[in-house]
């Protein structure tokens, strides 16, 4: 059996806000996803890949908020999902050609994305900031 491939992602946030990229074909809403390269941690790689993706410098939470397994190409790949607080969106970043950027509502960001399991992690990071306000 092939080993899975190894992925990070982050769901930047700021003021309760969600930001959204589309993917590379433009087809699709997104967060921030990539390889984690040889020596790098899964927490460097999300913040490369804020970073590249969309713009984003910040500061991740210090655990993964999940993690979730898909297959593409005929591979799995393994993705762990951690949470950036967003200190700065620059205007200026690598792939801004190829991207689009989008702040949106939590539970949009949720509807956006395909992977069910990524849409019950970001849900399950909201609920419970809500919860506890009420």
């Amino acid at each position: 059996m092939t080993e899975a491939l190894r992925q990070a992602a982050v769901v930047p946030v700021s003021d309760g806000q969600v930001c959204m990229v589309t993917s590379s074909s433009g087809k699709r809403w997104i967060v921030p996803k990539g390889m984690i390269d040889p020596g790098h941690t899964a927490g460097e790689a999300a913040l490369i890949e804020a970073w590249e993706e969309a713009g984003l410098v910040g500061v991740l939470r210090p655990e993964p908020a999940g993690s979730y397994v898909y297959q593409k190409y005929g591979r799995t790949h393994h993705v762990i999902v951690f949470v950036m607080e967003v200190a700065e969106a620059l205007a200026d970043w690598p792939e801004r050609t190829i991207r689009r950027r989008e702040w949106v509502h939590p539970d949009t960001a949720a509807d956006r994305v395909d992977e069910l399991s990524l849409k019950l992690i970001i849900e399950s990071l909201f609920k419970t900031e809500t919860a506890d306000v009420a």
